[in-house]
């Protein structure tokens, strides 16, 4: 007899805990969006509306600091994103379309494993191995622990989407005399489209959103937006930090729903 589906919804307390959950995640974030628009310097007394300080981002004494960095997050988001992104495609398509070899769940396990790994373990041991080769820290070094960072977090819609296309489009071209790089790239690609995509944005807003591994790899001179933020606060928190905040992760929510909505795009399309 099938046992009846579970709501957890009716659990005693789970409603209250939901809220309580919300609001801890939440609250901070609400809370600073609504100061970065006081015009008061204080962080703490609501004085009055103002766009006092989004003004001060883009024209204050600051400003040529946080261009510059929010510049190096951009271009290095870009490069570590769309090169991440190639290479998880290649990934996946070696696991989910060569049928058995051996070592492949150690080679999926190795793709995943900066997901199960503390970024500060990754970030130190990043540090560790190019101080070992002698690779002078700065801009290719963030570029290049950004490229393998981001490759299991593109490597997993895009996997996810393969996993839902079967695999008789391709059998049919093969069977009209299709290579397999053409079967490739006129069959399995197109139809990969919203995976790669949504990889590509998910990946490109982890590279862009990164501090501890950028800490530790960037070397001297060489700032993104978030170290920028984290070396402006050392320094007392003002009221300009919370508007680039806000700013900041208003351009996470928005890649996060593109992502969002590209997935489902792909899954209707199925």
């Amino acid at each position: 007899m099938a046992s009846k589906n579970l709501d957890l919804r009716r659990f005693p307390g789970f409603l209250p805990l939901t809220y309580l959950c919300l609001f801890l995640l939440y609250a901070p974030l609400i809370i600073v969006m609504i100061y970065s628009f006081n015009d008061s310097a204080s962080i703490t007394r609501w004085d009055s509306m103002s766009l006092r300080w989004y003004q001060e981002v883009f024209f204050g004494v600051e400003a040529p600091k946080f261009r510059t960095a929010t510049f190096n997050s951009v271009t290095i988001a870009l490069i570590a994103a769309t090169s991440a992104t190639i290479i998880a495609t290649m990934a996946a398509t070696a696991m989910l379309r060569s049928g058995k070899f051996r070592g492949k769940s150690a080679s999926f396990a190795l793709i995943n494993l900066p997901l199960m790994v503390p970024e500060i373990v990754t970030a130190v041991a990043t540090l560790i191995f190019f101080s070992a080769i002698g690779f002078k820290a700065g801009y290719l070094t963030i570029v290049l622990a950004h490229i393998v960072f981001c490759i299991p977090f593109a490597y997993l819609p895009i996997a996810a989407r393969m996993q839902g296309i079967e695999d008789t489009f391709e059998q049919a071209a093969q069977d009209l005399y299709a290579t397999r790089f053409q079967t490739f790239r006129l069959i399995l690609l197109p139809l990969m489209t919203p995976g790669i995509l949504s990889g590509f944005l998910l990946a490109f807003i982890i590279s862009l959103d990164d501090f501890i591994i950028t800490n530790f790899v960037k070397g001297a001179g060489v700032e993104t937006l978030p170290t920028a933020i984290y070396g402006a606060v050392r320094q007392g928190i003002k009221p300009n930090i919370m508007a680039i905040s806000t700013l900041l992760l208003l351009v996470s929510v928005v890649f996060v729903t593109l992502s969002y909505f590209v997935g489902r795009m792909g899954e209707k399309n199925k």
